[in-house]
């Protein structure tokens, strides 16, 4: 039997929104800072692909990329942040932060669900 990496998955989301989170805030902070640029961090997706070491069962399930040329200024929690090189643009940093807060929604109320689900299987 497989073990569910539902949770695993959903807790490396919510680390990786946090850190976003903290990005996003301090693009916030330094709005009116001259000549600072705005950053960013990966893409979940990129977390996932440089952190999960999965195994494919057929070699059409995975494809491999190998364009991973990005720009890091720096890492928070290994995950990488890039300078956007744009300045703060207020509006955008906002609606981000909105986003953010949806996502890590929908990861809790997912994690409840499965929680539930697991504990009505076991009669609990």
């Amino acid at each position: 039997m497989q073990p569910i990496q539902l949770f695993k998955l959903a807790s490396q989301q919510a680390q990786w929104l946090s850190v976003r989170q903290t990005v996003v805030a301090g693009n916030i902070a330094n709005v009116n800072t001259q000549g600072y640029a705005a950053k960013d961090v990966e893409s979940f997706k990129a977390v996932l692909d440089s952190s999960s070491k999965m195994a494919a069962t057929n070699p059409g399930h995975f494809s491999s990329d190998g364009a991973r040329g990005r720009i890091r200024s720096n890492e928070i929690n290994g995950i990488a942040v890039n300078p956007s090189g744009n300045n703060v643009n207020l509006a955008n940093e906002i609606s981000k932060g909105s986003g953010i807060k949806r996502a890590y929604e929908i990861n809790t109320g997912i994690v409840k669900t499965m929680n539930r689900m697991m504990m009505a299987t076991l009669g609990k």
